[in-house]
């Protein structure tokens, strides 16, 4: 097969951090090639020098045989490389058509807009998506705004396209069909450079790289190869995947919401009469596509967002009216969605982060004055427990992988609070290692008498962990099912908003 683009002897340090140590890839026309590994295994990095965002500290790239230095994204799409990032980078005012002439770049202002539209047209036809040029991006369901992603790249004629995590937020009727597109891209001659934690996505590539501490210790047909071994790869340990989910007998109701309405920023419905609750010793999902209300509900729990009516009460004390810091003091954690916005403060260090909103704590104060040898302390013990890649406690949060500084979040809110936990996608961007730990620290969290309720748009989170699962749907719960009665394929219809008979019931 043609190598489409080859890297050799890649290297990258972070200061003491070895993030690439002598990392050589080929990448091929025509295939899906997955990379693989824990966070900090270097699948960021890599990616960042094969896209010119990232400039390695020795090593060299070639591109279709030729040896090129990579200094910008710009150049990578000129030369056509294009890159989906996780966090997609779009303009949510803007419309569709609109985003595509801005990823254009230079040639959008000389763009002819009527063979852009054709363009666009051609494109959605070619992979079965409608998809309106003039929709309002922000307005999209993630999953379109997903593909406006890929189609902004796919407009600029490139022939390596690398995606990060790119079924994060979808369901997994979305999942498969992208997956299948980019089958079809494959099958065209594209090169398609894959980053996956999603064992049945990676199984779905022709290869697969491993990366471990920032070391290449694989490069296997995917043939050849299974779930398991990928795994012990991996993490370098065999992952158990078997739980104690001790289904012991719910106590009382920690969180209770009646009737809940509450309206977005632009005065629109966003929570349309919800009602839910949770109790001690019980972990409640919460499915749904991104965009169904999810944010809101627990930023309406957490006090941020205001009712237009109904009640909210957590153990038994009614908060409806109350503030964010009585909800905290009742010992509520809250792991939010959005680890950027709402979870972390980027220019503070780890250790900042992990003790935000406990500086007041006398473990961490002497006198009036902060204790800042055992903050260090703490945030070292804890970033050992939650295995967060980095230097040393003093690092930028800023600085940090996705899934790094979602650990330093998991490692705040696991820790300070003492009877309910509101955790947004939890897992996300974390691997296999890490999402097997967090598993386990849910369970016993449940086990001591904690009450959890836990959105997740990976559907494996909420199958394997929760006693209930409520679908949420346009800010109302549809249904409640038992995950033993259920499957993703179910799940994933009423997430769509579709009737299905069987397993559903109301919320109270």
């Amino acid at each position: 097969m043609t190598v489409a683009l080859q890297a050799s002897g890649l290297s990258k340090r972070y200061g003491d951090v070895v993030a690439l140590d002598d990392v050589s890839l080929d990448i091929h026309a025509g295939e899906i090639h997955c990379l693989f590994g824990e966070n900090g295994a270097g699948k960021s990095t890599l990616s960042g020098c094969l896209y010119g965002y990232v400039q390695p500290d020795s090593g060299a790239l070639a591109i279709d045989g030729r040896p090129m230095r990579l200094r910008s994204p710009a150049e990578a799409l000129r030369l056509g490389i294009g890159m989906i990032h996780q966090h997609f980078k779009l303009v949510g005012r803007l419309s569709v058509i609109e985003n595509i002439l801005v990823g254009a770049g230079g040639r959008g202002l000389f763009l002819d807009t009527r063979a852009a539209r054709r363009r666009l047209a051609a494109l959605c036809a070619d992979y079965g998506v409608a998809l309106s040029p003039d929709a309002i991006v922000e307005e999209l369901p993630v999953g379109l705004q997903q593909w406006v992603e890929i189609i902004k790249v796919l407009f600029l004629g490139v022939r390596v396209l690398i995606l990060d995590e790119p079924t994060a937020v979808l369901t997994p009727q979305e999942s498969d069909r992208l997956m299948a597109a980019l089958e079809r891209m494959r099958d065209a001659g594209m090169a398609i450079v894959l980053i996956s934690h999603k064992l049945r996505e990676v199984m779905r590539s022709d290869r697969v790289t491993v990366l471990r501490a920032g070391k290449l210790v694989a490069s296997l047909k995917t043939a050849e190869t299974s779930p398991e071994e990928l795994s012990v790869l991996m993490v370098g340990r065999k992952v158990s995947p078997s739980y104690d989910h001790n289904r012991e007998t719910p106590g009382e109701i920690v969180l209770d919401l009646s009737d809940v309405y509450v309206n977005g920023e632009r005065g629109h419905r966003v929570l349309d009469g919800l009602s839910i609750h949770v109790r001690a010793h019980e972990i409640v999902g919460l499915a749904g596509v991104a965009g169904n209300g999810q944010r809101e509900l627990f930023e309406t729990i957490m006090r941020v967002r205001p009712l237009e009516a109904g009640r909210i009460s957590i153990d038994g004390k009614d908060v409806t009216a109350g503030s964010t810091r009585d909800v905290i003091d009742l010992g509520v954690g809250h792991i939010p969605d959005d680890r950027y916005l709402q979870g972390l403060i980027g220019s503070f260090t780890i250790a900042d982060n992990i003790v935000l909103g406990r500086h007041h704590d006398c473990a961490f104060r002497k006198g009036p004055f902060l204790d800042r040898k055992a903050i260090s302390s703490f945030a070292a013990d804890s970033m050992s427990e939650y295995r967060v890649a980095a230097r040393d406690s003093g690092t930028r949060v800023d600085r940090l992988s996705g899934g790094n500084a979602q650990k330093v979040i998991l490692a705040r809110e696991l820790q300070r609070s003492t009877s309910l936990l509101l955790a947004n996608q939890p897992t996300r961007g974390l691997d296999i290692g890490v999402i097997d730990y967090v598993y386990r620290q849910l369970l016993a969290k449940k086990a001591e008498g904690f009450g959890i309720l836990l959105a997740s748009e990976e559907l494996d989170d909420l199958m394997t962990l929760c006693d209930r699962i409520a679908v949420i749907h346009r800010g109302k719960i549809v249904g409640v099912v038992d995950p033993s009665g259920t499957t993703p394929q179910h799940l994933g219809l009423m997430m769509a908003g579709q009737a299905v008979s069987g397993g559903d019931a109301h919320a109270h």
